[in-house]
């Protein structure tokens, strides 16, 4: 399998709770409880590791709290390159209610200073031409640290795009915004992050279409859009693609995004056919908000998921978005 780098710029501490209803300024009781190194590049690299991929974990991590990181990446059989920088990796608060509603509670992370993503960036420049060491591809995902800006993680995809490495981005906001500009080989928003982009809403099945068509047609070479129930879109050189997943009853979204990615990159560096690529990542992603985490490959129905969960290409597509 492949070598993929992922680049978790401001990981956390997910503390997981699972309880039937929040209620507000009282005493709740919980049904579960979970303390996970976490970040949105730690939970696609789980997820690559499980499809059978060879995965360097990197970014920052605060040294005086990183023993949770430490134990999942031995767990994971992951080479640990993060940096350390002074201070705690924040602790992010993640309540999941018995409905399916969950509520993110997120700190903003410890700060980065210019020395700190220098170092970051002289080690990328070095990893890139080892032959031994090179990935394949990189993902860079989550959000951006205190002292990171998004003009500066459009110059990192800048800066992996030329040294000829396929970049996949999921992050959000201005973040994402910046890293479109800079032309990286995948981003997936989802439908409220692409509506924001496209500086439109997106009401409708076309809509939707519409907007991918355009980000697509912008630079990026896989454009993937989450949806929620409404499934998933994915256009690229193979054409416009749509799945529909399985109805599941859903008790955390926490993860299905990064699972999505992972299993899409799986898909398309194993250079399997674009239905098969995607109704692997859907189901799989359908798959992890039946509990807490990502997505499980392993899982003893998985196989019914796939064949549960709806593919159909839309149209033929090319740089400009037009039919072929």
């Amino acid at each position: 399998m492949a070598r993929v780098l992922t680049l978790t710029l401001n990981p956390a501490l997910d503390f997981s709770i699972s309880l039937d209803r929040l209620q507000l300024g009282e005493v709740n009781r919980t049904r579960e409880t979970h303390l996970d190194a976490a970040g949105k590049g730690v939970n696609v690299a789980r997820v690559l590791v499980e499809l059978g991929h060879d995965v360097c974990v990197s970014g920052f991590l605060g040294a005086d709290n990183d023993g949770p990181f430490l134990r999942a990446f031995e767990a994971l059989a992951v080479e640990d390159a993060f940096i350390r920088v002074p201070g705690e990796t924040r602790i992010n608060a993640k309540v999941a209610e018995a409905d399916g509603r969950v509520t993110d509670i997120n700190g903003p992370g410890a700060s980065i200073d210019d020395a700190a993503w220098q170092r970051l960036l002289d080690w990328l420049d070095a990893r890139a031409v080892d032959p031994r060491k090179r990935p394949e591809a990189v993902v860079i995902a989550g959000s951006l640290p205190p002292g990171i800006s998004p003009e500066d993680l459009a110059a990192l995809v800048a800066r992996l795009r030329a040294a000829d490495l396929p970049v996949w981005v999921d992050t959000s906001g201005e973040a994402l915004a910046a890293a479109i500009e800079a032309h990286p080989s995948a981003v997936k928003p989802n439908e409220q992050e692409l509506a924001a982009w496209a500086c439109t809403p997106l009401t409708s099945a076309d809509a939707r279409l519409a907007a991918a068509l355009r980000l697509y047609a912008h630079g990026v070479e896989e454009a993937l859009i989450s949806a929620g129930p409404a499934g998933v879109l994915w256009v690229s050189r193979r054409g416009a693609w749509q799945a529909l997943p399985p109805r599941l009853d859903v008790a955390s979204t926490v993860g299905a995004g990064d699972t999505l990615v992972a299993a899409m990159l799986h898909g398309v560096l194993s250079g399997h056919p674009p239905e098969q690529v995607l109704r692997l990542a859907t189901a799989l992603s359908a798959e992890s908000v039946r509990h807490v985490g990502v997505g499980d490959p392993r899982a003893s129905d998985f196989p019914q998921l796939q064949q549960q969960t709806r593919v159909r290409r839309l149209n033929d597509v090319d740089a400009g978005g037009a039919l072929a």
